[in-house]
């Protein structure tokens, strides 16, 4: 199994992260976290919203892949959430699942629609916070696959 995190974010501290990383290995899993941020990212986010979106979109695009066996996840605040074990359900039969998590101006409409949503809490988190959920929720999900006791 293999889990990717693209997340719009200048590469940061991931401290916290990298413990998830290395218990996820524990299961077999791999889990990559790709921080994506470039100049044409940078210029649009200073141009307007809808070129930042726009932008990411076309930062993203190159690592969606659309094969029976990957699962490609927008995390979108006005999403469903789910709970640990229905996110398990989610992304239980699937070799690769990777997660995009959008800039400060959310995702364009129509990279919404290419794939499947998800909101992991109605809050707004920042980039780091959101990052260290979702890798403790994978963790968490592996851990309720394999019968392990760190979920109870």
């Amino acid at each position: 199994m293999k889990y990717n995190l693209y997340c719009i974010n200048k590469a940061d501290s991931q401290t916290l992260i990298e413990d998830f990383v290395m218990k996820c290995r524990g299961f077999g899993a791999q889990l990559l976290i790709h921080d994506i941020f470039n100049n044409t990212i940078a210029k649009a986010q200073k141009i307007s919203a809808a070129k930042a979106q726009e932008s990411y979109s076309q930062a993203f695009t190159p690592f969606v892949k659309n094969t029976p066996s990957h699962l490609n996840i927008a995390l979108h605040p006005s999403a469903k959430v789910l709970d640990s074990h229905q996110f398990v359900n989610l992304i239980a039969n699937h070799q690769e699942v990777s997660f995009f998590i959008a800039g400060a101006y959310g995702f364009e409409a129509g990279f919404l629609r290419s794939l499947k949503t998800l909101s992991l809490t109605p809050l707004t988190l920042s980039h780091k916070i959101t990052k260290l959920v979702l890798c403790e929720q994978i963790y968490r999900a592996l851990s309720i696959m394999a019968n392990h006791p760190y979920h109870k």
